[in-house]
């Protein structure tokens, strides 16, 4: 039986949005680099991923370290974006059906948090 970070890394290899229905809870919480507020609900945690899908997961996004707990998992990642290098973080957590409950993610240095801040505000409002 495959595993809730295995079929994390079939989303996020396949950038298939759809599936992200199949691996997030109902009540899923996404906490954004940029937003204050966490965004509640599993729809507005997918519409979010999906946002990081085309603007973070680019075809230079590559996972670079992983470190699980329990139900718990850090994932280190490094992309480019507009010849910017992002480091950042995926912070995941699921619960006992394996399904993504919550979902941080952290961006390091401040220029990478500035491109995505405007990359991903650029989509959103295509996307809504």
């Amino acid at each position: 039986m495959d595993t809730p970070l295995e079929r994390w890394h079939e989303v996020v290899r396949t950038r298939n949005p759809a599936l992200l229905n199949q691996v997030l809870a109902q009540d899923a919480t996404f906490h954004s680099p940029v937003l204050f507020r966490a965004q509640q609900g599993r729809d507005l945690t997918a519409l979010y991923l999906t946002g990081a899908m085309h603007v973070i997961a680019n075809p230079t996004f590559r996972y670079v370290r992983e470190i699980v707990d329990g139900n718990n998992a850090v994932l280190e990642f490094e992309t480019e974006i507009d010849d910017v290098s992002v480091n950042g973080v995926d912070m995941i957590t699921w619960n006992s059906a394996g399904l993504i409950t919550d979902f941080k993610v952290m961006i390091r240095p401040l220029r990478a948090i500035n491109i995505v801040q405007v990359k991903m505000a650029e989509l959103l409002e295509q996307l809504t």
